[in-house]
């Protein structure tokens, strides 16, 4: 395998340019152009118009649903960098273009009084240009008769410019300027004019037929004797291919623009297409936040200092009793873990209690707690079982079977003997049915040859003996 074309420099270099350029991209403004509402098929074309003017600092495959609301949109902006809402609606009156700074704000409202979508425009022109190229690049934005009227004409102009990112004159590349975007004021009417044109540079001093061989249309000279003919009278060329030109629109470019003809130095004219849309403004008022806020600027309604006063009050009241329902509900939380905590800590106490005792269990018999430990009924019931198996069996039984009376014989208590000083029989014990059977002995006694049970020991010792009869 051959090595690269490029060594370990360039493309160090190739990947700190484009770091940069992420960088820059990342600090331009970027943009959501959206509707809100029953819109109408006519706002929604206006609306992908208006998202085609703010290309390529857009979302231009954006899709908004009825049930994402704008808490959604705000959250999902602040990841992609987005800094601007563009938001149009419609109502039964009129329909409306708000303009958000996003996150703090303001919000401007504009009420759109007259428009014109893309196609409209682009159908009216006798030549339309229009092709992908022009929106590489975001427009040049052009404000006119924006004066100081006004804080609120201020603050319009402001927003605007941030709409784009700002231009250095000194550095910039007129290849990438292919739209121009024009706002204009009226002080009289209070209306903003907003217009969208393709900018378009071609060289001047040349006759008709000079332009036409720039171009890239070759035109017919079939009827000509001469290329002559061509150059110095302009022979078959229609009346509406020139173009007139004037100290209006000719200047002198100071560096070369792509472009046949287009040299620096040398005069240009500059000529101007409108692509659409067109939309005629008013500006309705001007809130604080997004979306919601105090109402600094209002066009229609102007309000006294006490009503201002009053819209204040009801507004700290409102955000007390919501921090006061937030701290009701910060008190229930921390209430409610605690006893989820107690709750938990008792549970685990009792898990360790039982674990503790089904540890204690071993291999060995345990003998129990002290008699004086054991309640009495339980000592009297294993004394009454002892004494039963002495006299059915005929013999002592083990002291693993009745630990306790055991251990209280060693103590030195006789057998059968009870606090109270009475002797319970066989069978007399809490407990002790009929049906009981008394444990197998480990040995046979030699005295005893078969076993019996309680109630055929009660008969044999009332039933005379049938041998000796």
């Amino acid at each position: 395998m051959g090595q690269s074309g490029r060594s370990r420099h360039q493309k160090r270099a190739r990947a700190q340019a484009q770091l940069r350029n992420l960088e820059a991209y990342a600090a331009q403004p970027h943009s959501f152009v959206f509707t809100r509402g029953r819109a109408g098929r006519s706002v929604q074309q206006l609306s992908l118009d208006v998202r085609r003017v703010m290309e390529p600092l857009t979302a231009t495959r954006l899709q908004v649903r009825k049930k994402n609301s704008l808490k959604d949109c705000v959250a999902v902006a602040g990841p992609l960098g987005v800094t601007h809402f563009l938001i149009l609606s419609r109502t039964d009156s009129s329909v409306y273009l708000k303009l958000m700074r996003l996150p703090g704000g303001p919000t401007l409202t504009f009420q759109i009084n007259k428009y014109t979508l893309v196609r409209d425009v682009v159908s009216s022109l006798r030549r339309h240009r229009m092709h992908e190229q022009q929106f590489n690049h975001p427009p040049l934005l052009v404000l006119n008769s924006f004066g100081p009227q006004g804080m609120h004409i201020k603050l319009m102009a402001t927003m605007f410019q941030n709409l784009f990112p700002s231009i250095n004159v000194h550095t910039v590349n007129l290849n990438t300027i292919k739209r121009c975007l024009l706002i204009n004021y009226n002080p009289d009417s209070q209306e903003l004019d907003f217009r969208h044109y393709s900018i378009k540079v071609v060289p001047v001093g040349a006759s008709r037929g000079m332009k036409k061989l720039l171009q890239e249309k070759f035109p017919n000279m079939s009827r000509l004797q001469d290329i002559s003919e061509l150059l110095a009278t302009g022979a078959g060329l229609s009346e509406s291919e020139v173009e007139p030109d004037g100290e209006h629109n000719i200047t002198e470019l100071p560096q070369a623009v792509a472009g046949r003809g287009n040299m620096q130095a040398q005069q240009s004219a500059i000529r101007l297409t409108e692509i659409g849309p067109r939309m005629t403004l008013q500006l309705i008022k001007i809130q604080e936040g997004v979306g919601t806020g105090n109402v600094l600027f209002h066009s229609f309604v102007h309000k006294t200092e006490e009503e201002l006063q009053a819209i204040l009050a009801a507004k700290e009241e409102k955000l007390r009793l919501k921090a006061q329902r937030q701290n009701q509900q910060a008190e229930n939380l921390e209430r409610k873990r605690e006893l989820r905590e107690a709750h938990k800590r008792k549970s685990l106490a009792g898990m360790k209690r039982a674990r503790a005792g089904a540890d204690g269990d071993s291999d060995a018999e345990d003998p129990g707690p002290p008699p004086e430990a054991v309640g009495a009924s339980q000592v009297e019931e294993e004394e009454d079982d002892a004494e039963y198996f002495r006299q059915a069996v005929g013999e002592e039984p083990d002291e693993d079977m009745f630990p306790r009376v055991a251990k209280r014989t060693r103590q030195g208590v006789p057998p059968g003997r009870k606090r109270g000083g009475k002797v319970r029989g066989p069978g007399s014990g809490r407990g002790q049915g009929r049906s009981w059977r008394p444990p197998k002995p480990k040995g046979r006694s030699q005295g005893v040859k078969t076993k019996l049970g309680p109630r055929a020991a009660r008969q044999d010792l009332g039933r005379p003996s049938r041998r000796g009869t």
